[in-house]
């Protein structure tokens, strides 16, 4: 499969799938969604694959929305009906169920500026490894939309609920290793060392009996289940289409037709 905005590259069984827009600091698009959302579902028809890595190319993961093309903004004109505009905003929940339906082992490697959604990308991953340097901003309440993507209960379940409220609500920035001690990431590295220690922990659990992997992830995603309020998250694409329309009570309340 081709990518416009991906690097999909596999060794054995370690794949790695990059954010490729370098030099925007990877923003994330409808297009990038929908492409992350291919590249997870191509891997998971290859059972060889043990391990996803997932990263971006140049100095940032990702540093959120793309301005231009924000993820989940209703389509323009009269042709976006209310079925396209309600896909556009679920995309963002989509492509953290298909990351979350991996059977391969995934992992996050995280720096630079990691921004609302990514932040969301990264959660969605088995493990997260970041460089000290990265820097990490949840600031959707202050841009006047809620956090959707299911993303406040899957941040809660990580750092707990009182951590999770003041993330999303005082929309304050936060380095890596604050990251750590929430609980967010996993291991906190020197730079240089990111990719090194990232590629040994891919080489190790693809060495890993794979039964025993494929197993052990199931229970702690059957678990998972219980925490992100099941089906629920997905009223966060009409959150989200809310806060973006033009006429929000329009988009959730359509005008009924005459003699209706």
């Amino acid at each position: 499969m081709a990518y416009e905005t991906l690097i999909v590259e596999s060794e054995g069984p370690i794949a790695r799938v990059w954010l490729n827009r370098p030099a925007q600091h990877n923003p994330l698009s409808g297009r990038v969604l929908e492409e992350l959302i291919g590249a997870f579902t191509e891997l998971q028809g290859q059972p060889q694959t043990a391990v996803v890595i997932l990263g971006g190319r140049g100095p940032s993961f990702s540093a959120g929305a793309d301005r231009k093309d924000p993820p989940g903004r209703p389509p323009s004109g009269d042709g976006g009906s209310a079925r396209a505009r309600r896909y556009a905003a679920q995309l963002g929940r989509r492509v953290l169920q298909a990351i979350e339906r991996a059977e391969a082992i995934t992992i996050a490697r995280l720096h630079g500026h990691v921004i609302g959604g990514a932040v969301l990308l990264g959660l969605a991953c088995d493990l997260r490894v970041a460089a000290q340097s990265a820097s990490f901003w949840i600031p959707e309440v202050d841009l006047g939309v809620p956090l959707t993507w299911g993303g406040a209960p899957r941040l809660a379940r990580e750092v707990g609920m009182a951590r999770a409220k003041e993330l999303i609500l005082l929309c304050d920035r936060f380095d890596a290793a604050s990251a750590g001690r929430y609980g967010m990431i996993n291991r906190v590295v020197a730079d240089d060392a990111l990719d090194r220690t990232v590629y040994e922990w891919a080489r190790r659990l693809a060495a890993k009996p794979p039964w025993a992997v494929h197993m052990t992830k199931s229970q702690f995603r059957a678990y998972a289940r219980t925490t992100v309020l099941g089906d629920v998250t997905e009223l966060d694409g009409d959150l989200l289409g809310a806060a973006t329309a033009e006429d929000p009570t329009r988009f959730l309340f359509p005008a009924k037709k005459q003699g209706a």
